[in-house]
């Protein structure tokens, strides 16, 4: 009998927004066959650095992110600031 693990980026979606969205599935194995699992998952945001990321995912931020794109986060970004905090509901 034989246990081993492996982590692998098994999901790279991109939503309307170009955020990057990445799940890491961790394995454990025993004999080839998947006995446990977790998933870990992250998102990078368009402009955000990418240098950490496995070239998969950074191939995808490099044609997601196009520099209109970008701006568009930044000027959301920019009105989110300007609104100031949001109330948090009660009750």
């Amino acid at each position: 009998m034989s246990l081993t693990e492996e982590s692998v980026i098994d999901q790279i979606t991109v939503d309307e927004f170009g955020n990057v969205n990445v799940r890491r599935s961790d394995r454990v194995l025993r004999d080839g066959v998947v006995i446990a699992q977790t998933y870990h998952r992250h998102v990078i945001a368009p402009g955000d650095d990418d240098k950490g990321e496995p070239p998969r995912v950074r191939a995808l931020t490099k044609a997601a992110w196009t520099p209109d794109v970008i701006q568009s986060r930044l000027d959301r970004d920019e009105a989110r600031a300007q609104d100031g905090p949001r109330a948090r509901p009660t009750g």
